[in-house]
């Protein structure tokens, strides 16, 4: 069976039916099993800024699957640390679709969870996507911040709560990302790669790839998202160290691509340009949540625009809680700094106009 089906196009809902149909995912969806549908609604932002999954995404899957006998189904996310996942899933337009077909949408904010052994240690895990009969994942391929992309393994960090979400970054994010992929396996990876920024997992510079692929593998689904955004597979540890733990294989062939059409219109992948590394090159992080990470980079972007730099060092992260600095601070856990700009975490515009002040 081969790894990888992909598609190209702008129609988000006839793009998913398709790869669906072409992989024959009805036949691998054992009988009367509950499906889970986790798209990647990390703040409230449109699709077309790059951040989200299409609401057509998540219409071509719940359309797929009644026609396909399955009754079931669910959408489950959890916006970031510091966002409202209703505010997300209505500006996504997420909110809608469930409406208008009468599938429930679960904040997994509000999930219990249970505390499951993985390679790294106990970790909670929100009941909803444990218990999912199937188990779908619906991310973007974009860039990130910290850990250079985001897709199919990342995406899952939506199945913890916020607390666990915390850890994640005092833990520096790679190996419990893998952790979470050896025991959170989606049964069925469907990647939005439409107009994914490929700079910020927040959105805001998205680039028209106008692109869909669909795998059994989320390692290998990663994999090849690396590939596409011309990064090597050291660029982005977790993804061999899901490997090593069981999660999948990140080996990925061209005999494993099956394309169902040819590129019509779209910029393609431009290779990897190092921005976020440019604009954080003075930044001293330690533990921070990738919200206040943003919100940094974001005000750094800006701030770049503008024609302003900005010498010195930055601090930004838990790790910085009680410790004083010299410089300018990031988020309420940078009190002691200096100067510091409070909320948790601030945004944007608040951390550019704060940093032009400095």
């Amino acid at each position: 069976m081969a790894a990888i089906y992909e598609i190209f196009g702008t129609d988000a809902h006839k793009m998913t039916l398709a790869l669906m149909e072409a992989a024959r995912v009805a036949e691998r969806i054992p009988a009367g099993a509950p499906v889970a549908l986790k798209p990647n609604l990390v703040l409230a932002g449109s699709p077309e800024d790059g951040a989200t999954t299409h609401p057509g995404v998540i219409s071509g899957c719940v359309e797929y699957l009644r026609a396909n006998g399955v009754e079931d189904i669910s959408v489950i996310e959890s916006a970031w640390v510091g966002a409202k996942t209703e505010e997300a899933a209505a500006k996504s337009g997420c909110a809608q679709v469930c409406r208008r077909y009468g599938v429930p949408f679960f904040d997994l904010k509000r999930d219990k969870t249970r505390t499951v052994e993985t390679p790294l240690r106990p970790m909670e895990i929100c009941c909803r996507a444990l218990d999912a009969g199937f188990l779908i994942d619906l991310p973007v391929l974009k860039g990130h911040c910290q850990t250079a992309m985001t897709c199919a393994l990342k995406n899952c960090k939506g199945c913890i709560p916020d607390r666990e979400k915390r850890r994640f970054h005092t833990e520096g994010l790679m190996e419990p990302i893998a952790a979470l992929a050896a025991v959170l396996r989606p049964a069925l990876t469907i990647v939005d790669s439409i107009c994914g920024d490929l700079n910020f997992e927040e959105g805001g510079n998205p680039v028209q790839t106008n692109h869909m692929f669909l795998g059994w593998d989320p390692v290998r689904v990663d994999a090849y998202g690396c590939q596409l955004l011309g990064l090597s597979l050291e660029d982005v540890p977790y993804i061999g160290l899901a490997e090593r733990w069981g999660a999948g294989s990140a080996r990925v062939e061209l005999s494993d691509i099956v394309r169902l059409n040819e590129p019509r219109e779209g910029a393609g992948y431009p290779a990897a340009a190092g921005l976020v590394k440019e604009l954080t090159r003075n930044v001293r992080p330690d533990s921070a949540c990738s919200a206040c990470y943003a919100a940094l980079v974001r005000g750094l972007y800006l701030l770049r625009e503008e024609g302003v730099s900005v010498p010195g060092e930055i601090a930004i992260g838990q790790g910085w809680r009680g410790k004083e600095f010299s410089g300018p601070g990031i988020g309420t856990c940078c009190a002691m700094a200096r100067e510091y700009v409070p909320g948790c975490p601030p945004k944007a515009k608040a951390v550019a106009d704060f940093l032009r002040k400095c």
